[in-house]
């Protein structure tokens, strides 16, 4: 039993850029996907290990595909490895694909603070460094206004935001490995101390925006 605790608390601390992976290269989604998708509106969110993001987001109505990927930087075209060090400059940040007649860009934002601490600057759980910052990456004026609102409401009712609302510059998406990698790898034991843990806690927020 005592072994078993230990291994337990091990994995929790743990964070997303430790776990043991493949090097295997990104390539692009199919052209078929593409299609699916362009019809959509896009919206973009980073708040600590895209794994746990993309799981989030990919539960609420509306959404078809979330993205995960890098925003923030400088470089071009950046890996996994660079980002890991937290120098590229870079946020973990997944894209979303979602129908904007079931599911307001307002909700997003909603579900994006409902699902990480914003209070914590540069840190969610046991992952820190500036590529797990809280940041939303506006692409219209619209959108700008409907976040920078949101963190005035959430400062009102006393709660510190670290958020960082900035201008979408360039979204790369990540590896290939790293795509649907709560679904694929369920019993990671990450996943299992960490990102499902994050999920449960957010659907248990909000309810009524859950797919069925």
């Amino acid at each position: 039993m005592k072994l078993l605790s230990i291994i337990l608390i091990s994995f929790s601390m743990m964070s997303c850029a430790q776990s043991d992976m493949s090097n295997s290269e990104h390539d692009s989604n199919s052209s078929e996907m593409n299609q699916s998708l362009d019809s959509l509106q896009t919206a973009y969110f980073a708040s600590g290990c895209f794994w746990c993001v993309e799981a989030v987001f990919e539960s609420v109505k509306g959404v078809q595909e979330a993205v995960s990927g890098y925003s923030g930087g400088a470089s071009k075209n950046p890996t996994y490895k660079e980002i890991c060090t937290g120098k590229s400059g870079h946020a973990e940040a997944v894209k979303v694909y979602y129908d904007s007649s079931v599911v307001s860009y307002e909700t997003l934002v909603e579900v994006f603070f409902n699902s990480h601490d914003p209070s914590t600057l540069n840190r969610q759980g046991p992952d820190s460094g500036t590529q797990y910052r809280s940041e939303i990456f506006y692409e219209t004026d619209a959108e700008r206004e409907i976040s920078n609102k949101a963190i005035q409401a959430l400062r009102a009712s006393g709660t510190k935001v670290t958020t960082a609302v900035s201008p979408l510059d360039v979204f790369w998406d990540a590896e290939d490995y790293h795509q649907d990698y709560e679904r694929l790898n369920p019993n990671q034991s990450y996943i299992r101390a960490v990102s499902i843990p994050r999920l449960n806690a957010f659907k248990a927020k909000m309810p009524e925006v859950l797919k069925n």
